[in-house]
């Protein structure tokens, strides 16, 4: 990374409606279509705002390559690992907005699973009247390649035989909802979001190369599913910031569940996979897929 500088990318954009009626359409949750003039919902930029970067920009695992706006790291493996979003303003679907980007940090480690890099990326959202509505912080984790196995390769007649399964978000008891994903609504969130990662779509890199026992749900699909149980509930209190953790893959057509437990100042959300809905237990940590910490005002 010797030639490689860290720089600002400033670009103008519009919250498009058509994109949030697509993601309206994804999660198909009963809730209202916001429509132009209305607020744009919590995270609901990562689809409104997507980056779509030139064919001949991508890699082998679909992802841009690196080394312009990214660092050029040699780790192959690349995981969405959470961050945190203020909202200290309202964007609203159809405004114009100005998007700043910078890769604030870069930092190498050595975890249980070999050399990996985190990258933090900080992105401003500003708003028509020049103040900043989005505030966000990422984590990307760069990881060594999986280890290669004498084991046969991964069927993907399994992918063949999954059956649709309607809408994702079904209720489940109080403040608790099924998470339902098939290969159908992994591909339309990908589109949605600009997302080319083979690891969600691409049954036989994801589990030949990648070494996965099957489709990877993505972290952003997650997390903005914990976040709309909030607008579910509909408690009248607003978003102002969260924290989100990504702390294992959830893998295509596993049982999940989202669980809301709310807190004096706000709320903690956790999507618990197959052992915990099994168990009909409340998660801790670390049966958790995913975490988000919310706190709310009024």
């Amino acid at each position: 990374m010797t030639d490689w500088q860290p720089h600002t990318v400033v670009t103008e954009e519009i919250f498009d409606p058509g994109r949030v009626r697509a993601l309206a359409q994804i999660f198909d949750d009963g809730l209202p279509t916001p429509e132009a003039g209305d607020p744009l919902p919590p995270l609901w930029h990562w689809v409104a705002l997507p980056e779509w970067a030139p064919s001949s920009e991508l890699g082998l695992d679909g992802h841009p390559r690196r080394g312009s706006f990214l660092p050029p790291i040699d780790l192959p493996r690349r995981m969405f690992a959470g961050g945190s979003v203020e909202f200290p303003g309202i964007v609203r679907v159809g405004d114009r907005v100005r998007r700043e980007s910078i890769v604030e940090s870069v930092t190498e480690k050595n975890g249980r699973s070999g050399a990996l890099t985190v990258v933090v990326v900080s992105t401003t959202l500003v708003a028509p009247d020049g103040t900043a509505a989005v505030v966000e912080k990422q984590n990307l984790i760069y990881r060594e390649a999986a280890p290669t196995s004498d084991a046969p390769a991964a069927d993907p007649d399994p992918a063949a035989a999954f059956v649709p399964v309607g809408r994702p978000m079904v209720p489940a008891g109080a403040d608790r909802w099924d998470l339902r994903t098939d290969p159908t609504l992994l591909m339309r969130f990908s589109a949605a979001t600009a997302n080319a990662h083979r690891i969600h779509y691409d049954w036989p890199y994801a589990t030949r190369v990648e070494g996965y026992p099957g489709l990877v749900v993505h972290g952003p699909l997650m997390t903005m599913a914990l976040a709309q149980t909030h607008r579910l509930l509909d408690d009248g209190t607003r978003i102002a910031a969260l924290r989100h953790r990504n702390l294992k893959p959830l893998f295509c057509g596993n049982p999940a569940q989202l669980v809301y437990t709310r807190s004096d100042d706000g709320a903690h959300v956790e999507l618990v996979g197959p052992d915990a809905v099994s168990s009909d237990a409340v998660s801790s940590d670390g049966a958790a897929h995913t975490t988000l910490d919310l706190t709310l005002t009024s």
